[in-house]
């Protein structure tokens, strides 16, 4: 048995090899000793100890400092190398100066780092002591005495990390997302929304009747801001984004958002566009700045405010100011609409849609109000994704504006969407959603907390997405339109003004509830597809939007994804299987190629056949059984279109009238 003394200490197991087959009782793999020769001690992994004398030292050497991520600014000279304190230091003054207050001239002192980490804080103080001799000026307060962390550019580890230590309500749910809650507000509150009216935007931006914009003062504006700089100066920490705006190169806009959240400064991550950490080094100032103090009320008792939420832009500071709301798509969409006012200024046409390439680099362009199957068709397995929702149309083609995608996530499944699906992992932000409290597997049909449940994720999550995000300039204009009426055709080919009268009317048709039998089909009108974010008249963005498709030759086109047979309650639903065929052969050009005929009122053509779509279906008034009910439906949609159309047949556009009187004729006539 000397084999088996215990007197050196060195054990293994050994599956056999011994005299009984190496198994002891119950058949188990009996333990070997090895003597290890001149080493009486039993070593697993010999290795000299650690370094560290304390624990806090321990974790120190476990996390490596990352190479700088800085800004540069006013380098001395070609070959001047910035030290990386100088570096630093240009950084926290640019970050400072965005978080002055206007009436103090000071803010707190701003430091790197997470205040919880003790340790890191002295250096950078002394060193900043040792830069900035602030002079005492007489309105000088203790908010000018305290440090603010700066929490820059976190990674999505870093954010997980800061969510669910200190934020309630953020959880990692079992495919790896973020699930967070965005407070009392589940939604954007469009009414809260102010744009500052001053001697440039009272003649630029479109003001009135079936405006989004509702003005505020430049001193209101300023007061606003004095609250959410001030609350955001009185944390021990904030978190600070600088990131991009739109693919294409030359119209590329810098942002920074200034954050209380882990949950906002994630979901901009996702949202924007991630600069390189080169990019970062020389990000220099900012072209526009995001105050989030979403957590803190607006004051009620200040002129214009009209509840206690408030998210104002003010275009000549190009800063914007968020109080009272702690959803994170108000940040997205107000930067929509910035760019919406930024972009034309330069020629580049901004638009509220999809957009996706074949494999021959023909591109299309796809808008549609919810419901209609924006999401749906533009997601396509056999085409590449350039952008789910925000793009801009330049000199040099379409560019995403976005880094990310925000996707519904009500009824979310892996059969019916699987890139979606798929998209949520680790990095995503899911917004209001309800899981499973130990398994958590989440729950994509509760409503619990609101039917507007919401993913964000970078577009690299999207597998067969086009990095970057750009494209040459687009083949097809497709309008998608969901009408419950059931009286447009399947598909229509668009005259340029037809496109320009469509796209201005931006219309689909809701269905209401139909507890108590069958409601009244809804009809919606939205301009250019995206009221909620235009900032100028919508014919400005429907005249860009013709002279660039006359210019590069692109065809507009008219998709009815509703009813036919009968309005909503008595007709079908179009098969999404023809609405596929139809969307394939515009995109193929086959469609072109077919023959047409004219509609009444609407004065549509329509093509008399399609491969894979039954040819009877493509003219309405074939799949009414009573066709007088077929002529009054028509009637009826062509008088809604009129009305709405009328806001902006009083808009003069240029000095003789005659593009509104062109426009307004390619509408329904009758």
């Amino acid at each position: 048995m000397a084999e088996n003394g215990m007197e050196n200490g060195e054990f293994s197991f050994a599956a056999n090899g011994s005299t009984n087959g190496g198994k002891g009782r119950n058949g188990l793999a009996k333990i070997q000793t090895h003597k290890k020769k001149g080493d009486e001690i039993c070593h697993d992994d010999s290795a000299a100890p650690v370094k560290a004398q304390t624990i806090d030292e321990l974790h120190s050497l476990q996390r490596k400092k990352s190479a700088p991520t800085t800004p540069i600014k006013g380098m001395q000279g070609g070959f001047a190398a910035v030290s990386e304190e100088e570096r630093q230091n240009q950084q926290l003054q640019s970050i400072s100066a965005s978080l002055a207050s206007l009436t103090r001239e000071t803010g707190p002192k701003v430091v790197k780092g997470d205040p919880a980490r003790k340790t890191e804080t002295p250096k950078h103080v002394t060193h900043h002591h040792h830069h900035h001799h602030y002079a005492p000026t007489l309105s000088t307060s203790d908010s000018a005495l305290k440090f603010t962390h700066i929490l820059y550019n976190l990674s999505p580890g870093e954010l997980y990390e800061q969510a669910i230590k200190y934020e309630k309500g953020s959880f990692i749910t079992a495919s790896g997302a973020l699930a967070t809650l965005s407070g009392a507000k589940t939604g954007r509150s469009p009414r809260d929304k102010r744009v500052v009216k001053d001697e440039t935007t009272a003649d630029e931006l479109w003001w009135g009747k079936g405006s989004p914009n509702i003005e505020m003062d430049e001193h209101t504006f300023l007061v606003n801001r004095e609250r959410a700089v001030d609350y955001l100066c009185s944390l021990d920490k904030v978190f600070v984004n600088d990131q991009f705006l739109n693919w294409d190169p030359n119209h590329r806009i810098k942002v920074r958002i200034v954050s209380a959240r882990a949950y906002h400064s994630l979901f901009m991550h996702n949202m924007c566009i991630r600069p390189t950490p080169d990019e970062l080094e020389d990000f220099g100032t900012p072209d526009f700045t995001i105050y989030n103090a979403g957590q803190f009320p607006c004051n009620r008792y200040t002129h214009y405010m009209t509840s206690s939420t408030s998210i104002d832009l003010n275009l000549a500071r190009r800063e914007m100011v968020i109080l009272g709301t702690q959803y994170a798509g108000e940040m997205k969409k107000g930067l929509f609409s910035v760019m919406h006012y930024l972009m034309p200024k330069r020629q580049v046409l901004s638009l509220h849609s999809g957009c996706n390439m074949g494999k021959n680099g023909d591109v299309a362009l796809f808008f549609g109000l919810s419901g209609t199957g924006k999401t749906t068709l533009s997601t396509d397995h056999n085409r590449y994704l350039i952008g789910d929702d925000e793009h801009c149309w330049s000199e040099n083609g379409v560019s995403n504006i976005e880094g990310g995608c925000y996707a519904k996530c009500i009824d979310l499944s892996g059969e019916k969407e699987p890139d979606i699906w798929n998209a949520i992992k680790f990095g995503t932000v899911l917004e209001n959603v309800v899981f499973d409290e130990h398994s958590r597997d989440v729950d994509y049909s509760d409503k619990s907390v609101t039917e507007n449940t919401r993913a964000a994720y970078p577009i690299e999550y999207i597998p067969n997405a086009k990095i970057p995000c750009v494209g040459p300039h687009p083949k097809n204009v497709i309008l998608l339109a969901c009408d419950a009426f059931g009286v447009l055709p399947p598909v229509s080919k668009l005259s340029l003004a037809q496109t320009m009268y469509h796209f201005i009317s931006g219309y689909t048709a809701l269905v209401a509830g139909t507890e108590d039998g069958i409601k009244e089909p809804q009809a919606t009108f939205s301009a250019c597809f995206g009221a909620a974010f235009i900032m100028l008249h919508p014919t400005k963005y429907a005249a860009m939007l013709a002279e660039k498709m006359r210019k590069h030759g692109a065809t507009g086109w008219l998709v009815n994804t509703g009813w036919s047979g009968g309005s909503y309650g008595s007709g079908n639903r179009i098969k999404l299987a023809y609405t596929r065929k139809i969307i394939d052969a515009i995109h193929s050009g086959t469609l072109l190629e077919a023959n047409y005929a004219k509609t009444e009122v609407f004065g549509l053509n329509i093509p008399t056949g399609i491969e894979g779509v039954p040819s009877e279906i493509l003219d309405p008034i074939n799949t009414w059984s009573d066709k007088k009910a077929y002529k009054d439906a028509l009637l009826k949609l062509g008088g809604l279109f009129k009305k709405n159309f009328e806001v902006f047949a009083n808009y003069k556009i240029g000095t003789d009238n005659k593009l509104t009187e062109e426009i307004l004729a390619a509408g329904p006539n009758f």
